[in-house]
């Protein structure tokens, strides 16, 4: 396993039941042997070792940030439970979450937490599908004034975005907005843990026919 964090990770999901196999619909219309649902990361303890791992991967990655965004609605506690780990190793980082509708009353707006002007923002959330959710978070960060930094996510599926576009969904996003995406794992990952684990031996084939069908090489 290339780093100990991507193995944590797995090993997490699964326990959490928010790593899945069975046979999955996604919202693409492909028939997916694996589901990761960061949902099921429900408790205190699991949200706690969770940001364990994003915070080993963007410091393995070396991002320069300031600030943490989470996007409505699960960036939200993933973006907050980064932020307490990162506090817990001695870096005290200002967060910020957008609404999914304006407030009109009160403070108002669609923001929430720390200014974003001036900032360095590293968006916090689970996957990257079609990439909608983020482009939304980005665009919601550049009217706030502040610079997107990298995005953070906890499982890059390794998949062709579309059939004529060999990017990961990823990919696109990091390609089009010039910032670079960090994944704690991918799909690459997850092959080699199923490579090591004797209960997730029957599970490799159907991971290695996916990819063939629908993987990407970034």
């Amino acid at each position: 396993m290339p780093a100990d964090h991507r193995q944590r990770f797995l090993q997490l999901a699964l326990d959490a039941d928010a790593l899945r196999f069975g046979e999955f619909t996604l919202k693409s219309g492909r028939t997916s042997p694996y589901f990761f649902n960061a949902g099921h990361f429900d408790s205190g303890a699991a949200l706690a070792t969770l940001a364990g791992c994003y915070a080993d991967a963007i410091d393995a990655a070396g991002v320069d940030f300031d600030l943490l965004f989470g996007p409505a609605y699960k960036g939200i506690p993933l973006a907050t439970a980064l932020a307490c780990e990162y506090a817990r190793r001695g870096r005290d980082l200002p967060l910020a979450f957008n609404r999914k509708e304006a407030k009109d009353h009160g403070e108002g707006g669609l923001l929430v937490g720390a200014p974003l002007a001036g900032r360095r923002v590293l968006v916090v959330d689970d996957v990257i599908t079609a990439g909608t959710a983020i482009r939304e978070a980005l665009a919601i960060i550049a009217g706030g004034g502040g610079t997107p930094a990298a995005i953070a996510i906890a499982l890059d599926r390794q998949e062709r975005v579309a059939d004529g576009d060999p990017r990961s969904a990823a990919r696109a996003v990091a390609d089009e907005h010039g910032i670079p995406v960090v994944a704690i794992a991918g799909l690459s990952d997850l092959l080699a843990f199923a490579g090591e684990s004797a209960t997730l031996a029957a599970q490799r084939d159907p991971l290695l026919a996916y990819r063939a069908r629908h993987g990407c090489d970034d």
